[in-house]
């Protein structure tokens, strides 16, 4: 029987959540990355591993939500990027709704799954919320990539400089080949890497699409930037050194540990009171 919600009827989903109380909801995203990879391909490598972790761990999954937030990746006005983002209080909005929903519905442990980092910028608030007021075990998965590729170390080839595992770069490049690789256009594809804001001085430098700024060596301050203000191409790595056979190895490690885990999730003794399982708000906001 299939573990897509989508394709389950009324009674399928009532026996499958009194033998299993976990649920994954893949939380992708709509934003620019680079000349060579589609605009969907964070929402594409989310839904690819989120899938293929509740598959093998036999456990149910949500429809993917395709956008997220990425205030950063709009570029300028008019520019045609095609990135599409919620603002925070939406996007918290969303998670709440959709998790009180399955709370609801009698599942007790709800893992959220996205590897658009942006995405966890804005969640903590709203994931606190959820469980102090039902109870439930809820997390937010993000799968390996950016600064975190010690699953990936005989798989990758670009060393730490090249930022491997970064935005259009070699990691994300071969998740797209592998997904679907007449999507990637290869021949528009080079490496290109960030750099601090040219509006800040020569004292501060960046080497990655992280929410910092490094300064006298360290790298502990937060800026809110664009992604164009640093990094011309929205490329940060070396996209050259991907391919289709990375991408589905890559995919293959990213699902197991994510099965690995939801294995350990089901384990947990935790139930959602009956009284804590209703709906908080019948009528609209």
């Amino acid at each position: 029987m299939s573990n897509f919600l989508f394709e389950l009827t009324v009674p399928d989903i009532q026996e499958r959540v009194k033998k299993c109380d976990v649920i994954v909801i893949p939380m992708g995203s709509c934003e620019k990355h680079g000349p060579h990879c589609p605009v969907g391909v964070d929402s594409t490598t989310t839904y690819t591993i989120a899938t293929g972790g509740a598959n093998k761990a036999n456990v149910l999954y949500t429809p993917l939500i395709p956008y997220g937030y990425s205030p950063h990746h709009m570029g300028k006005a008019n520019e045609g990027s095609g990135t599409i983002t919620l603002s925070g209080v939406t996007y918290r909005n969303l998670i709440y709704d959709i998790a009180r929903s399955l709370i609801y519905h009698g599942f007790n442990k709800l893992v959220f799954v996205s590897i658009h980092g942006s995405n966890t910028l804005v969640i903590e608030e709203v994931l606190r919320r959820i469980r102090y007021e039902t109870g439930a075990f809820v997390c937010w998965y993000k799968p390996c990539c950016e600064r975190n590729l010690e699953l990936f170390k005989n798989i990758l080839e670009g060393d730490v400089a090249e930022t491997p595992g970064w935005h259009s770069g070699e990691e994300e490049t071969s998740h797209a080949l592998a997904y679907n690789e007449s999507l990637v256009i290869m021949e528009r594809a080079h490496p290109d890497t960030a750099h601090a804001p040219r509006w800040m001085t020569d004292k501060f430098s960046k080497i990655d699409g992280s929410r910092t700024v490094e300064f006298e060596g360290m790298d502990n301050i937060i800026v809110p930037m664009e992604h164009h203000e640093y990094c011309d191409t929205a490329t940060i790595g070396n996209p050259l050194k991907a391919s289709k056979e990375k991408g589905e190895k890559l995919f293959q490690i990213q699902s197991g540990h994510l099965a690995s885990f939801l294995e350990e999730v089901k384990r947990m003794k935790i139930v959602v009171p009956y009284e804590k399982r209703e709906w908080p708000e019948r009528s609209w906001r």
